[in-house]
């Protein structure tokens, strides 16, 4: 396969790789589409003319965010909705709640490098928020996303997947020592497995989905590392940090194309050795044994 390369890159910002895209009539749902670059993903899909779902732990906040993305755009289909992605009760509450197509479904929500801690089932964080929960809703709208005939899921990773690939064998650090950056790393390659995994599985249903790295961005997804370590000459803005979510989500380039990581707006060069962290998308991401084998348990985790 040939990669997907784009005439965007590093600096291109949400707005300039959706100029020209039509959305009207496309419902789409954004979690954690309250805070960090979510906000810019849904104000970007809004003034598009998507009809916009914020899900969201905090519904207040959700709200906020709402009525601020329709005062700017005018777009008045836009909402928040109650989601914490940690909870698979909260997430089957979601999903019961969906009625109709869904076409664009971004699974932003994330923590990082959190103090060690479990979910009520004994799910490490990390793995539940980053991965777990957004693996339970996206098979739990499988029905609403193949309604909508051609649907996009776009996965949330970083570069950060280069860390540490998923360790079957000890997922919940149950015999080696917690490490939050490890635990983190293992998460967002889970993210990716996802999509290599659902590529076959859903490719009749007309459902893509594909893996990205936003980027180095300033939010609150780093107040459990003391701030945004990249140099500044890495960093990006939201405006920046949003586009490749966007990219993925709305281009042309990528109609029927899934299974694969992007960044920077093109799809990555896989590496073979953690490089510093930096950049490209780790062979193990991308082997389908490691999918199947992560799909088979996070289907038994959801199910129990």
């Amino acid at each position: 396969m040939s990669p997907i390369t784009s005439p965007f890159g590093f600096s291109s910002t949400a707005s300039e790789v959706a100029e020209g895209i039509e959305l009207t009539g496309k419902r789409a749902i954004i979690t954690g589409g309250a805070s960090g670059i979510g906000i810019e993903t849904a104000k970007v899909l809004a003034a598009r003319g998507a009809d916009v779902t914020l899900a969201v732990r905090n519904l207040e906040a959700g709200e906020r965010t709402a009525d601020a993305i329709i005062a700017e755009t005018g777009n008045l289909a836009v909402r928040a909705a109650k989601l914490d992605v940690s909870d698979l009760q909260s997430v089957r509450d979601f999903v019961a709640g969906w009625t109709g197509p869904l076409h664009i479904l971004i699974n932003n929500a994330g923590i990082m490098a959190t103090p060690e801690e479990r979910t009520a089932k004994g799910i490490e964080l990390q793995f539940a928020t980053n991965f777990l929960g957004h693996f339970a809703l996206t098979v739990g709208l499988h029905d609403a996303l193949a309604q909508a005939g051609g649907a996009r899921v776009v996965a949330l990773s970083s570069s950060g997947h280069l860390i540490s690939p998923v360790v079957f064998d000890d997922i919940n650090f149950r015999f080696r020592p917690y490490d939050p950056l490890l635990a983190y790393g293992q998460s967002k390659t889970a993210s990716v497995l996802f999509a290599v995994g659902a590529a076959n599985r859903w490719a009749k249903a007309g459902i893509t989905v594909n893996a990205v790295m936003p980027g180095a961005i300033a939010t609150g997804l780093q107040k459990h590392t003391g701030g945004l370590k990249t140099p500044p000459e890495g960093r990006k803005t939201v405006e920046q940090g949003a586009a490749t979510s966007i990219f993925v989500a709305t281009s042309p380039l990528l109609a029927g194309v899934s299974g694969r990581y992007f960044e920077d707006n093109n799809e990555a060069a896989t590496v073979y050795d953690g490089n510093g962290w930096m950049a490209g998308v780790a062979a193990y991401a991308l082997d389908l044994s490691n999918a199947d084998r992560l799909w088979e348990l996070a289907s038994r985790l959801i199910a129990a």
